[in-house]
């Protein structure tokens, strides 16, 4: 199994080498690649030195799947090329979401859509991941009309720039911004540019997205999406109304039989996901479940994911492991 990751020296690309370690992925020859300035660096993956090649290079060498974590312009620019090769594209980025000729893959909800003709899958975004995770089997039994969704997004998703910028406020030294203001000690409502109906892209992926994996454009969702000195993962408030009254422990009863899904829910022992207990797992975590007492057949949930893993890398190695499994490359 010859393995591409395209964007290796890259936040998430180094999460992808971890998980792909970490999870003892069929591996026999790495292909690191990365952007002209990287070429003929060393990384080191399983104990072996693999040298950086650039991506036309990469495209010559035929990967079996190519993973990608480069940004949305590479991925509309290179996708093509290595499925012409060939090559089964698993995209980190947006850039081919909400293509109708291309599948949008949560494992755990929607993996037996892939086929063997399906050469570019894409991987969602890391806020959506982690609701959907939750919400859809919890739409299969009651049926889900309205999402109000607020997140509270860790700046690891902005990238190395955003970490840096944290570690420079601590220490008070100035320093690039990754943000147009100051993120120590602050919230920040605006997660990636403003659209033209006043919605951030991140919140109007939030929208998209889920009605695709789940497969219903006729659940209704709204966003607001902030970005939070945090650095562990991504944390949700999610206020959900269904067509069907539900009881609150079969609800904790299907989240707790659901694969890649923990439930941590007790009040008295001040059990609830958070950030700092995320980072470095794979499931997505929901807690603070309670009935909203203010109209029928509404749900409140505190949902938390460590987003450059579940929300990105173990996503993406997760399709790669179904294709596997079931002889898709």
């Amino acid at each position: 199994m010859k393995v591409a990751v395209v964007g290796a020296t890259g936040m998430v690309g180094e999460v992808m080498l971890k998980v792909l370690a970490e999870r003892n992925f069929p591996v026999t020859e790495l292909i690191p690649v990365a952007s002209e300035k990287s070429v003929g660096k060393e990384i080191e993956f399983k104990g072996k030195k693999y040298k950086v090649v650039g991506l036309q290079t990469a495209v010559d060498m035929k990967a079996d799947i190519a993973l990608f974590s480069a940004g949305g312009q590479t991925s509309l620019d290179w996708a093509p090329k290595f499925a012409e090769a060939g090559t089964t594209v698993i995209d980190n980025s947006s850039a081919w979401r909400m293509d109708p000729t291309k599948k949008l893959v949560v494992p755990e909800i929607n993996a037996a859509t892939l086929t063997k003709e399906d050469k570019i899958i894409a991987n969602p975004n890391c806020s959506t991941i982690q609701m959907v995770m939750v919400l859809a089997p919890l739409h299969k039994k009651y049926n889900i009309k309205r999402v109000i969704v607020s997140t509270y997004q860790s700046i690891t998703g902005t990238g190395v720039k955003a970490v840096q910028q944290l570690e420079n406020e601590y220490a008070g030294i100035q320093g690039d911004m990754a943000y147009k203001y100051q993120i120590h000690r602050n919230a920040i409502p605006q997660c990636d540019v403003f659209e033209d109906n006043g919605y951030t892209k991140e919140e109007m992926k939030l929208v998209r997205e889920t009605r695709k994996i789940i497969g219903d454009d006729n659940i209704n969702v709204t966003a607001t999406a902030i970005r939070i000195p945090v650095v562990g993962g991504h944390s949700e408030a999610v206020n959900v109304e269904f067509s069907n009254d539900f009881d609150i422990n079969e609800v904790r009863n299907i989240l707790h039989h659901t694969d890649g899904v923990t439930v941590q829910d007790n009040t008295d022992t001040y059990t609830y996901p958070m950030p700092l207990y995320a980072q470095g797992k794979d499931d997505v975590f929901v807690g603070r479940i309670r009935r909203d007492e203010s109209q029928p057949n509404s749900l409140n949930m505190w949902i938390v994911s460590d987003n450059l893993r579940k929300g990105a890398a173990t996503n993406t190695i997760q399709i790669a492991e179904y294709l596997v499994a079931n002889n898709l490359v």
